[in-house]
């Protein structure tokens, strides 16, 4: 049977452990066929981003053109787009219905605390987003107001909703307390996600990885409450696999193939 075909429209991982790596890998290994379109090279190991070289628009542009000349997309994930003028390629193709099923992941700050993205960026997709899926500092950062609790969360993901995205996660991994918690709103009902939070280093690519199963699992066609509960479940498991791995000095990436289970 053929696979159902994802787009990832996201930056390079030099380390393997997010961005378009990391995106291919959820794809595979929740038996989607990947294609990308590169919006950024980045120099990064475990320990943080080193360098990073925005693509042009124009590449951008060719890059996307070819993959959707030739593939029926069944859902698309965006990650780090690097610049306005970038955005602005993705947006246009969103706005004439060329991106289905489109997942926002608002890369802005990686993971060792260097910033990718620009605000401005990803308030461009926002209005064509099927899902977006910020963490709280970007959710802080695009609504202008703090986000450092569930309560913080909550209000966070209905200001981003009223914005224009269909439904928000907003996730909880980098909050203090013993559960992992998630806030999804969507269609005038609020969800909280809870899960057991999984004592590990390795957390390299969380957030990637989370926003590429959602939008697997939106490709083979289940509503959006479903395909996050989904991915939130596979992202603890490649969480809790790789607890134990030694890739790297820094923050480690997930275990997304299951190899440690």
């Amino acid at each position: 049977m053929t696979p159902s075909t994802v787009l990832t429209i996201a930056g390079s991982d030099s380390g393997g452990g997010a961005g378009i790596q990391a995106d291919l890998k959820v794809f595979a290994a929740l038996g989607a066929y990947g294609t990308s379109v590169l919006t950024a090279i980045t120099a990064q190991n475990t320990r943080g981003v080193d360098a990073v070289l925005p693509l042009p628009p124009r590449t951008v542009t060719e890059q996307l053109e070819s993959v959707l000349g030739d593939f029926a997309i069944g859902a698309v994930k965006t990650g780090m787009l690097g610049t306005p003028a970038v955005a602005d390629v993705v947006a246009e193709a969103a706005r004439d219905g060329r991106l289905p099923q489109l997942v926002v992941d608002p890369v802005l700050v990686a993971t060792s605390g260097h910033r990718l993205g620009v605000v401005g960026a990803v308030e461009r997709l926002l209005p064509y987003a099927r899902v977006a899926t910020p963490n709280c500092a970007e959710a802080a950062a695009i609504t202008g107001r703090p986000v450092d609790d569930v309560a913080g969360m909550v209000a966070a993901a209905e200001a981003l909703v009223a914005g224009g995205p269909e439904y928000v996660v907003v996730t909880g991994g980098d909050l203090d307390g013993g559960e992992a918690v998630d806030v999804l709103h969507g269609g005038g009902v609020t969800t909280l996600l809870r899960a057991p939070r999984v004592t590990t280093r390795h957390t390299h690519g969380t957030g990637c990885s989370f926003s590429a199963a959602i939008a697997v699992r939106l490709a083979l066609g289940e509503p959006v409450p479903a395909a996050v509960g989904a991915a939130k479940e596979y992202v603890l498991r490649a969480l809790t696999g790789a607890r134990s791995w030694e890739l790297g000095a820094g923050r480690g990436p997930l275990d997304h193939f299951g190899w440690s289970a």
